[in-house]
């Protein structure tokens, strides 16, 4: 088979200290932003609980409850079966970025070139303080990431976006779903390109693809929870 020169992009994602360097970026503010916005998101909230002293008639505050108190695996948030087909060819265990917090940010990594196609996923957990905190940032990342669409069903506030760049006349297409389930953040990034033709998959696909991966990573959350998923 011949071999191909990957766009700097692609070659950039590859590349485990860049790529350690952006997850880090992502897990504190969000997915990087591609060029223009294609496809599919919103969010609802609910408030954390307070109590007051009831002797002196002053109120002190109490901590609010967590749902999840850290952030679960990431490498075990998506079946195997998921893995395979969103990623074919990549090790379906994935590889879990270090994070300067691992009970609070968690992601793992799958990527893989199979032929001439190239696919990338990436899925994190966020644990906040509260569920206030988190439905603060989750409205903020949808603000920043504008164009997309909400994602019915998907925890407490579901949105999903499709985006297309191009470089070196190679197209790149990525998904990123972003969902809140009370004081947790699950973030999805689902990418794919086709050096052979230098297209990118359908936006459909590569944002069906996203969304199916974030319903699993979601449904994994809660059972670490003891919820249902």
């Amino acid at each position: 088979m011949r071999s191909l020169p990957l766009p700097l992009a692609l070659t950039a994602r590859l590349s485990p200290v860049v790529v350690l360097a952006c997850v880090g970026w992502t897990l504190s503010s969000g997915p990087a932003t591609p060029a223009a916005a294609e496809h599919n998101s919103a969010g609802q909230d609910t408030a954390p609980a307070a109590s007051s002293d009831g002797g002196g008639g002053a109120a002190s505050s109490a901590p609010a409850v967590k749902t999840y108190a850290a952030a679960p695996a990431p490498c075990t948030g998506v079946p195997v079966d998921t893995i395979k087909s969103l990623v074919p060819g990549a090790k379906t265990a994935g590889k879990e970025i270090p994070s300067t917090d691992s009970k609070l940010r968690r992601t793992c990594s799958w990527n893989a070139l199979k032929g001439f196609d190239y696919r990338w996923l990436d899925v994190s957990y966020e644990v906040t303080a509260s569920d206030e905190a988190a439905t603060k940032e989750y409205q903020q990342r949808v603000t920043e990431k504008s164009g997309g669409g909400p994602v019915p069903g998907l925890g407490d506030g579901g949105y999903s976006v499709v985006n297309l760049t191009t470089e070196d006349k190679q197209q790149t297409r990525e998904g990123l779903v972003m969902a809140r389930a009370s004081n947790a953040l699950v973030v999805i990034t689902y990418s794919g390109s086709d050096f052979e033709n230098k297209k990118a998959p359908a936006t459909d696909e590569i944002n069906k693809g996203a969304i199916k991966a974030a319903k699993a990573a979601m449904a994994s959350l809660r059972s670490s929870a003891g919820k249902s998923g």
